[in-house]
C-alpha cells in the first residue's frame, strides 16, 4: 500500500488544497482547519447549508491564507486580529481570534447572512473525544478528529453502484491509500507512514456534505452517494466511509510513502 494523494483545509468547510508533501504539528496537518466561518452567534457554518462555499477559492503562500470570493474583487487576506469571541463547533465552545476586516464582509454578501471569520490559535485547546481516544489530543476545527484516511478502492468499489461517479473531495480526506482492498479499513487499527505511526480510532460517519458537488457547489437532488453508502454501509454510528485518527510523530509524510502495519496493526 502507498499514500495516493494528501490534502488539508485552511478553513473549514472551504475547499481543500491536494499537496505532494503534509507537514505534521500537534494539531494533526500543519494549517488544517484553523480557520472557520461562523453566523453572527458563533455557530459554526459549512456547506451543509450552503454549499456554494464550494465556489470559494483558497490559496496559501508562505503560511498566509488568502480567499477569492466570487463577485468580489480581489483576494482577501485571512490575518487574526487581537479581538476574541467564543465559538461553537459541534459540542465545543471555544476561544478564537477574529478576523481583520474584509473576509467576513466578502463572504456575507457572498452568501446572505452576516457572518464571522476566526481563527483557532495556538493557546486554545480543544480535546479530541475522549470516548474514543484516551490521550489529552488536541483538534482544530476539524469535526472531531485530526486526519480522516480513506481507502481509494473503497471510492472505486461505491462508484461501481453509481449511475454517477464521485471523485474523492466529496469526502475531504486527509490521507489517501492506494493498493488495498476495498473496506479494508474497517479492519485497520494501525498505520505506519514514514515516521509517523497512525491510530485509526473510529469509522468516519458521513453526513449531506457528501451530496455537494464540489465543482457545481450544489447538492445532488437524489442526495447521491449517501443514499446508496448508506444502503449497504450503515452501522449505529451512521454511514460509514474513511476512518478518523491520530497521529503519533512529527512527518512530514509525502505521496508515494509507502503505508504499513506495525505490530499493533490488523490487515
Amino acid at each position: 500500500m502507498q499514500v495516493q494523494s494528501l490534502y488539508y483545509y485552511p478553513v473549514k468547510s472551504l475547499p481543500g488544497i491536494k499537496v505532494e508533501r503534509l507537514e505534521l504539528d500537534a494539531f494533526g496537518p500543519v494549517g488544517d482547519r484553523r480557520w472557520m466561518i461562523t453566523d453572527q452567534f458563533g455557530q459554526f457554518i459549512t456547506q451543509r447549508n450552503y454549499p456554494e462555499l464550494a465556489h470559494v477559492g483558497i490559496t496559501v503562500e508562505a503560511g498566509v491564507v488568502s480567499i477569492e470570493v466570487p463577485g468580489q474583487e480581489g483576494h482577501y487576506t485571512l490575518t487574526a486580529s487581537t479581538e476574541e469571541r467564543t465559538v461553537m463547533v459541534w459540542d465545543d465552545w471555544v476561544t478564537a481570534q477574529r478576523a481583520e476586516a474584509g473576509p467576513a464582509d466578502a463572504l456575507s454578501n457572498f452568501i446572505g447572512i452576516g457572518v464571522d471569520m476566526v481563527f483557532m490559535p495556538e493557546r486554545t485547546f480543544r480535546a479530541v473525544d475522549r470516548v474514543w481516544v484516551k490521550q489529552r489530543r488536541r483538534v482544530g476545527f476539524a469535526d472531531g478528529y485530526p486526519f480522516l484516511v480513506v481507502n481509494q478502492a473503497s471510492l472505486d468499489e461505491l462508484n461501481t453502484r453509481l449511475e454517477h461517479k464521485v471523485d474523492i473531495r466529496r469526502f475531504r480526506p486527509n490521507i489517501v491509500v492506494t493498493g488495498a482492498e476495498p473496506w479494508a479499513e474497517d479492519h485497520w487499527r494501525t498505520l505506519v507512514i514514514g515516521s509517523v505511526r497512525f491510530s485509526l480510532v473510529k469509522p468516519c460517519s458521513r453526513c449531506v456534505m457528501t451530496t455537494v458537488d464540489p465543482d457545481k457547489g450544489t447538492k445532488a437532488s437524489d442526495q447521491q452517494p449517501l443514499r446508496t453508502l448508506g444502503s449497504y454501509r450503515r452501522q449505529p454510528g451512521g454511514v460509514i466511509f474513511g476512518m478518523n485518527a491520530i497521529h503519533d510523530g512529527d512527518g512530514p509524510i509525502y505521496v508515494g510513502d509507502s503505508v504499513s502495519f506495525d505490530d499493533f496493526g490488523e490487515k
